[in-house]
């Protein structure tokens, strides 16, 4: 099994951080399903060291939720500094991770997440100064590039490496492609040959027999599971056999799966509340019936969810009209 620093992950798949989707709730579930390494959410640098509660609330992990990472984004190396200290006080994580892979707009605008791959230097301040300032392993984030003109995944990654950095997972696409197009395992095998710390494999996991792939045709430590695991949480034990060369279990019945999704709201209640849940729980709820057939309508009605009871009740119709 691979480790990450001083730190031994059992297994093999990894839930990628994705901001308004990776809360606490959903890394608990995937948790269950054989997630072997989760990560807060991207955490904005400069908005904890200006002490926004809500940024600090992003911070908390679950009940042994271990290992996982704080992963915190920003491109001012005394500021990521800082934050990382405070990052790893707050949540009690086992590793900070650096988002320098985020193609959003907003994000890039900045001059933080994957627009620091055009920048190795002030990236490679940024890794030293977040690993002077924690005692915990640090890791990185990365893509493929910037765009195809100028793929600098293999020279980034080892200067990761050289700055400190304890693994490095990077997403097959470059930052022009944000999620369209095929993700590049040649780059993520070119990755991993060039470097001697753990490489995790991100990008176009939907099935277990992807994960099986990736692993084989990369060589890389682990795989990073990202949009594939929306509404199906399950795909962390069917991948986690697969890799064992087990065969593969069957998704469970749609009444567990609903079970399920209406679980996740009920976990997510406790941390920030009934009216924000209801909100995130329209995508959270429609992604679990996605594929369901003449599922359409309760689809529609997920959209329009304003308490907890009526996506219960909406549970129970789908179970008695579909289950």
């Amino acid at each position: 099994m691979p480790n990450i620093g001083n730190l031994n992950i059992d297994g093999r798949l990894a839930l990628a951080p994705m901001a308004g989707v990776t809360d606490i709730a959903f890394r608990t579930i995937c948790r269950e399903q054989g997630a072997a390494l989760t990560y807060t959410e991207m955490v904005s640098a400069k908005a904890l060291v200006y002490k926004d509660l809500k940024t600090r609330s992003l911070l908390q992990l679950g009940e042994n939720e271990h290992p996982a990472g704080a992963q915190i984004f920003g491109s001012e190396p005394e500021v990521m500094g800082e934050a990382a200290a405070m990052a790893e006080e707050i949540s009690g994580a086992d590793f900070i991770d650096i988002n320098m892979g985020c193609p959003v707009g907003k994000i890039v605008k900045s001059g933080d997440g994957c627009a620091l791959m055009r920048d190795p230097d002030k990236a490679q301040r940024i890794i030293e100064a977040v690993k002077k300032s924690t005692g915990l392993p640090v890791t990185v984030k990365m893509r493929k590039g910037w765009d195809k003109g100028s793929v600098n995944a293999v020279e980034f990654a080892l200067m990761c490496q050289e700055a400190g950095a304890s693994a490095i997972a990077v997403h097959g696409r470059t930052r022009a492609q944000m999620y369209s197009g095929v993700a590049d395992r040649d780059i993520i095998r070119e990755v991993k040959k060039a470097v001697s710390i753990p490489v995790l494999a991100n990008g176009d996991v939907f099935k277990a027999e992807d994960a099986v792939r990736i692993l084989k045709y990369t060589g890389a430590d682990m795989v990073m599971v990202g949009r594939g695991a929306f509404g199906n949480p399950w795909l962390f034990k069917q991948a986690a056999t697969a890799i064992a060369g087990e065969p593969i279990p069957s998704l469970p019945p749609l009444r567990e799966r609903i079970d399920t999704a209406v679980r996740q709201l009920e976990i997510a209640v406790k941390y920030k509340g009934e009216k924000i849940v209801c909100l995130e729980a329209r995508r959270h709820f429609a992604w679990y019936l996605k594929g369901v057939p003449h599922s359409s309508y309760f689809r529609q009605l997920v959209t329009r969810i304003e308490t907890l009871d009526e996506a219960r009740q909406i549970a129970r119709d789908i179970k008695r009209e579909l289950g």
